[in-house]
């Protein structure tokens, strides 16, 4: 489906909120089923995102990320963890160097905006609840020749903050 490149035939009056809510004309899309199905067409193209058939493509309107990962499942311990996250949708999603986490702060609070990698430039924006659990999990480790405090998964170790901006923090 990603490699699908159709003729461009528009704009739809569909936007996936930042709770994973999708509308369509202002509207909440209350059917579980036709909201899979749309996802299951997503495709993002840099910052635009369309849903593509192998006939059309339309362009949706996506107010953060189009998924939210509201839940995750850790296995292991250290270098040799695993993290599964399920999706608002019910798509798993093991992180790790295929399905990489980021983690974006504003400038302006510090907040983090963690995200994980489901598919194809597709992500899901980790909900608080699990976050607060991910920090849980956090380790401090030497990343790019700076002590970083992160998470580890499927072998590839994926730094949140600086440790001595979270030593100043703290």
């Amino acid at each position: 489906m990603h490699l699908w490149d159709p003729p461009f035939c528009g704009d739809l009056d569909i936007r996936i909120a930042r709770d994973g809510t999708w509308f369509y004309l202002g509207t909440p899309i209350g059917r579980p089923e036709l909201v899979r199905l749309f996802a299951s067409i997503l495709k993002r193209e840099g910052d635009a995102y369309f849903l593509v058939t192998p006939v059309e493509k339309v362009a949706i309107r996506v107010d953060d990320a189009p998924f939210v990962a509201v839940d995750f499942e850790p296995t292991g311990q250290g270098r040799e963890q695993l993290l599964t996250f399920e999706t608002n949708l019910g798509e798993l999603v093991q992180a790790g160097p295929e399905h990489p986490l980021r983690f974006i702060r504003d400038p302006d609070s510090g907040e983090p905006s963690p995200y994980v990698m489901v598919r194809a430039g597709l992500e899901a924006l980790i909900d608080r609840k699990s976050f607060y659990r991910l920090v849980e999990l956090g380790v401090h480790e030497e990343h790019e020749g700076e002590r970083w405090f992160g998470l580890w998964t499927d072998g590839a170790f994926f730094p949140i903050i600086p440790s001595a901006e979270l030593e100043a923090a703290g």
